[in-house]
C-alpha cells in the first residue's frame, strides 16, 4: 500500500478541520452578540439602544451558521467516475483502493450509483436509501451487479459502501469514490446530475482506449457544464495495454486520442487551456493496475503473470494519474467546499460587526448626552441647595422684620384703644340693676361687648396694613424659592400653595381679664369724709386709710423698714411710694386724733366757732345738707350705672394696659406662623425639588454604567469579529488562494 503520510489529500483533511474550528467560534461570537442584544433590549435603562431587526437578523446568521457548520462536518472530496458501460470504470476505482470492492467483470456490471467512503471500523458494510441497515458488503454484487437485478435499485438509486480506513489510505482523507452505471443506458442524465453530480470535485471520464469518445459521453459532460462552472475533468484511456500488439502505431493512436480528448475539454467544454488539458490525459491498463496492487498487498511481484509489453510504464502512468488527481480535487474541494463559506461567514461578520459599531455609536451618544445632563443636574442640586441657604437666611429675616412690626402696630393700636375705652364702655346699653344676679348678666354682657369692640376696632386699624405686610412678604417669599423649583412645579404653586384667608386673631379674654372686678355702687356723699380721702389719696390708698382708720391699732403695726434692691423698685417709683405713705400716716394720724376722744371734737368745734362765727356755720351746714339731700335724691339707677361703668373704666384700662404687650406678641406670633407656614411648604416642594434631583442623578449614574458596560462589551465584540476576520483571511490565503 503506497505511503500516503504527505498526500495533497491532507490539504483538505487540514482546510476541513481549520474552517470548522473557524465556524465554530463564529457560532460562539453569533450567539454572544444575540444575547448581548437580547440583554440590551430587555434592559429598561438601555431603552432604543439596540432594535428587533438588529436581533433578528443576529439570530438568523447564528441560525446560518449553525447550517453552514453541520454542513462542513459532512463535507469530503468526491470524484465521480463516468463513462459507457464496460468502458473499466468499477475497475480504475478497484485499483484506486487497492482491492475488488467493487463488481468488475464483462459486460454490464454496475446497475446503479455506488459510492465509496472510508469507515473507522474494521469492518466493510454497506447502506442502501431505503433503509438504515447495515449490510454484508459481499452483497454488492447481489445488489449492483446488473446480471442480478434487483426490484428494489434502479440506475438512479444510490448504495453506499463503508470500507475501513485501515485498509485503504486513499479514503482516510475523507474522500469519497462515486462510480455509475453507462451513461449510455439511460436518458435521465439531467436527474443523474441534479442527483449525484453537483457537489462532485472532479469528473473521471473512463474512455475505451480501443475506441473513440462517444456521442453519448460528450453529451453527458456538455450537460455537467452547463450545471457546474468549469468541472474539473480527467479523462482515462483505459485498456491501453491493447496498443502494445500494434506497436508500429502507438504513437500515432495516443496522438489522435490526446488531439481529441484536447479539443473535447478545451474547446467544446470550455473548462480549461490547452497546456491544462494535456495534463489531465492519461492511458492506463486499470486491469493490470489492479492486479499488480493486489500482487503486492498479497506479497507477490507486481509484474506476475502474463503481462502485455509497457507494462511499467502504464502502471507509472496510473500513479502519475493518481498524484495529478490528488493534488487536483485537494485544491478543487477546498474551492469548492470552503470558498463560498468563507465569503459567507467573511459577509455575516461584517454585519455583525456594523452592528456592534452601530450599537457603540448609540450607546456614545446617549452617554455623552447622560454625561451632559447628570452635570446640569448636579448644577441644579448645588445651586438648590445654596440658594435654599441663602433664601432661608433672608427669609427668616422678613419673618422677624414682619413681626417685629405687626407687634409694635399691634401694641400701639392697642394703647389707643385702651385709651378710649370710656368711650366704648358708654356705647353699651344694657339692663342694668344693683341686685347680684342682675349685675352677673350686665358684667357678662358687658365683657362681650368690649371684647368685640376693642377686636373689631383693632382688626379695623391694623388687619388691613397686617395682612397687606403678610402677603408681601409671603409673594416675596414665593418669587425668590420659585426659580429653585421646576418649570412644571413653578406653574402649579398656586395648587400646591392653596390661598385660604388669614384672619388676625386678638383674644383679649375681657371675660378673664375683669373677673376680679368689684363694683362699689352704695351711695357716697362726694364731701363725705371717705370721698373726700379718696379724693386725695386715690381709691386704692384711700381704702388703706380707711381701713387703718377703722382699726385704730393697726397704725402701730408697721413692718420694720427693709432695704429696697435697685432690681426691685425704681428710683423714681420709691419716691412716688414715700409721698404716698407720707400722706396716708398724716389723715391716719388726724383722723385718729379726732376719734380718741369727744374732747378733741369740742376743742375744735370751738376753735372754729370763735373763728367764724356761728352764723356762717349754719349756712355752711344748711348747704352741707342741702348738698347731702340733693346727691341723695339724684342717686338712681341711672348714677349707679355710671358709677359702675366709670369703676370698670378704670379697672379695665390698668388690666388691658398689663396685656398690651401680651397680645401684641400673641398677634405676631400668629403672622411668624402664617409666614413659616408658607415658607415650610415652598421648603418642602424644594426638599421634593432636590430628592427628584438626587433620584434623577442616581439613575443617570446607573445608565451612565450600563451603557458604559454596553459600549465596552460592543467594542469587544468587534473586536472579536476583526480576530475572525484575519482567522479566515489566513485561511483563505493558507488554502483558497493558488500558491506561486
Amino acid at each position: 500500500m503506497a505511503d500516503t503520510s504527505s498526500s495533497p489529500l491532507k490539504h483538505f483533511v487540514q482546510a476541513k478541520k481549520k474552517i470548522n474550528t473557524i465556524f465554530e467560534q463564529l457560532l460562539e461570537y453569533v450567539n454572544e452578540g444575540a444575547r448581548f442584544i437580547e440583554e440590551s433590549r430587555q434592559n429598561e435603562g438601555l431603552e432604543k439602544i439596540t432594535t428587533q431587526q438588529q436581533l433578528s437578523e443576529i439570530e438568523i446568521f447564528a441560525s446560518k451558521v449553525s447550517g453552514i457548520r453541520e454542513v462542513l462536518a459532512r463535507r469530503h472530496m468526491k470524484v465521480a467516475f463516468f463513462g459507457r458501460t464496460s468502458n473499466g470504470k468499477s475497475t480504475v476505482i478497484n485499483a484506486m483502493l487497492w482491492d475488488k470492492v467493487l463488481p468488475s467483470g464483462i459486460g454490464h456490471t454496475t446497475n446503479c450509483f455506488l459510492s465509496v467512503e472510508g469507515t473507522d471500523g474494521d469492518k466493510a458494510y454497506l447502506m442502501t436509501e431505503d433503509s438504515e441497515e447495515k449490510k454484508n458488503v459481499k452483497t454488492v454484487n447481489q445488489l449492483a451487479h446488473a446480471l442480478h437485478q434487483n426490484e428494489y435499485l434502479d440506475a438512479g438509486c444510490l448504495v453506499r459502501v463503508f470500507w475501513p480506513k485501515s485498509k485503504c489510505a486513499l479514503l482516510r482523507d475523507d474522500l469519497v469514490l462515486m462510480d455509475s452505471p453507462g451513461t449510455d443506458v439511460t436518458t435521465e442524465l439531467d436527474t443523474w446530475i441534479d442527483k449525484f453530480c453537483l457537489d462532485a470535485d472532479v469528473f473521471v471520464l473512463v474512455a475505451n482506449s480501443e475506441s473513440t469518445l462517444m456521442q453519448t459521453e460528450k453529451q453527458f459532460f456538455h450537460k455537467v457544464n452547463e450545471r457546474l462552472s468549469k468541472p474539473n475533468i480527467f479523462i482515462l484511456n483505459n485498456r491501453w495495454d491493447a496498443s502494445a500488439s500494434e506497436p508500429e502505431y502507438m504513437d500515432e493512436v495516443r496522438q489522435q486520442h490526446t488531439d481529441r480528448c484536447v479539443n473535447f475539454l478545451v474547446n467544446e467544454l470550455k473548462v480549461m487551456d490547452y497546456a491544462q488539458a494535456e495534463k489531465r490525459i492519461f492511458f492506463i491498463s486499470a486491469k493490470e493496475a489492479v492486479n499488480a496492487r493486489i500482487h503486492k498487498a498479497q506479497g507477490m511481484p507486481e509484474g506476475g503473470g502474463a503481462l502485455a509489453d509497457g507494462f511499467q510504464a502504464r502502471l507509472f502512468e496510473f500513479q502519475n494519474f493518481e498524484r495529478q488527481f490528488e493534488e487536483c480535487i485537494s485544491q478543487s474541494a477546498v474551492k469548492t467546499k470552503f470558498e463560498q463559506h468563507t465569503i459567507r461567514a467573511n459577509q455575516i461578520i461584517d454585519t455583525v460587526k456594523q452592528i456592534m459599531d452601530s450599537i457603540n455609536i448609540v450607546a456614545a451618544e446617549k452617554r455623552v448626552f447622560s454625561l451632559e445632563e447628570r452635570e446640569d443636574h448636579l448644577d441644579r442640586l448645588e445651586f438648590v441647595r445654596s440658594q435654599l441657604t441663602f433664601l432661608s437666611e433672608d427669609c427668616k429675616r422678613k419673618i422677624k422684620l414682619v413681626t417685629e412690626e405687626v407687634e409694635v402696630k399691634v401694641s400701639a393700636a392697642m394703647t389707643d384703644e385702651i385709651c378710649r375705652l370710656s368711650v366704648l364702655v358708654d356705647e353699651f346699653r344694657g339692663d342694668f340693676h344693683s341686685s347680684p344676679s342682675v349685675l352677673k348678666f350686665y358684667k357678662n354682657d358687658l365683657h362681650k361687648h368690649i371684647e368685640d369692640g376693642l377686636g373689631r376696632n383693632l382688626a379695623d386699624r391694623c388687619s388691613s396694613a397686617v395682612l397687606a405686610a403678610l402677603q408681601t412678604a409671603q409673594l416675596q417669599m414665593i418669587g425668590n424659592l420659585k426659580t429653585l423649583l421646576p418649570v412644571n412645579v413653578q406653574n402649579q404653586v398656586s395648587e400646591l400653595l392653596p390661598y385660604h384667608k388669614f384672619d388676625l386673631s386678638y383674644d383679649l379674654n375681657c371675660d378673664k381679664i375683669c373677673a376680679d372686678f368689684q363694683e362699689n355702687i352704695e351711695f357716697q356723699f362726694s364731701l363725705g369724709w371717705t370721698s373726700l380721702v379718696s379724693r386725695f389719696l386715690g381709691p386704692k390708698n384711700a381704702r388703706q386709710a380707711l381701713l387703718g382708720l377703722a382699726d385704730p391699732t393697726s397704725q402701730f403695726l408697721r413692718p420694720f423698714p427693709v432695704t429696697p434692691t435697685a432690681a426691685s423698685v425704681p428710683a423714681h417709683g420709691q419716691e412716688n411710694l414715700a409721698q404716698e405713705e407720707m400722706m396716708i400716716s398724716l389723715v391716719t394720724g388726724l383722723a385718729s386724733l379726732t376719734s380718741r376722744t369727744s374732747v378733741g371734737v369740742v376743742v375744735v368745734g370751738g376753735v372754729i366757732f370763735r373763728a367764724v362765727g356761728w352764723r356762717l356755720i349754719a349756712v355752711a351746714l344748711s348747704l352741707y345738707s342741702l348738698l347731702y339731700m340733693y346727691e341723695r335724691l339724684t342717686w338712681t339707677t341711672k348714677a349707679k350705672e355710671r358709677t359702675f361703668k366709670r369703676q370698670f373704666v378704670d379697672y379695665a384700662t390698668e388690666k388691658l394696659q398689663m396685656v398690651v404687650s401680651f397680645t401684641s406678641a400673641n398677634c405676631s406670633h400668629q403672622v411668624s406662623q402664617e409666614m413659616s407656614s408658607t415658607f415650610a411648604r415652598l421648603c418642602q416642594q424644594v426638599d421634593i425639588t432636590e430628592k427628584n434631583l438626587e433620584e434623577q442623578i442616581s439613575k443617570l449614574n446607573k445608565k451612565i454604567e450600563l451603557l458604559e458596560s454596553t459600549q465596552n462589551r460592543s467594542k469587544l465584540l468587534r473586536n472579536k469579529a476583526t480576530w475572525l476576520e484575519n482567522e479566515l483571511d489566513v485561511f483563505t490565503k493558507q488554502y483558497l488562494q493558488p500558491s506561486r
